[in-house]
């Protein structure tokens, strides 16, 4: 069994603790549906968010989904000039047989322009 990556993103419309939890578990969701992953093949998560972001940790949404066991980490993106606004990212580190171009990556609201 290897270790891959899983990227997603997403965005908010606002600075609220409810909605940067609500974005997350439906990212998290989405990628878990869409790659059909076990929450014990998880070993690890880190998001980040945009500097416009800091009413809540996105890692909080994957304690409220019960991911109790997961490893989490929060950072900040770098603040690069005219990069998407109030954007939430994740890379989840997967123990799985898939190969590399198995692995599907999700972005969600504004963030698919991130990956066209």
């Amino acid at each position: 069994m290897k270790i891959r990556g899983v990227r997603g993103a997403t965005t908010v419309q606002y600075n609220q603790r409810e909605e940067i939890i609500v974005a997350t578990k439906e990212l998290l969701l989405e990628v878990v549906k869409v790659n059909a992953i076990s929450i014990d093949d998880i070993a690890s998560i880190f998001f980040t968010v945009t500097k416009d972001l800091d009413a809540e940790f996105p890692a909080v949404a994957a304690r409220e989904l019960g991911w109790n066991d997961v490893p989490l980490l929060d950072a900040t993106e770098i603040p690069v000039s005219g990069s998407l606004a109030k954007c939430i990212r994740v890379l989840i580190h997967l123990n799985t047989d898939k190969s590399q171009k198995e692995i599907k990556h999700v972005y969600l609201k504004e963030a698919v322009n991130l990956r066209r």
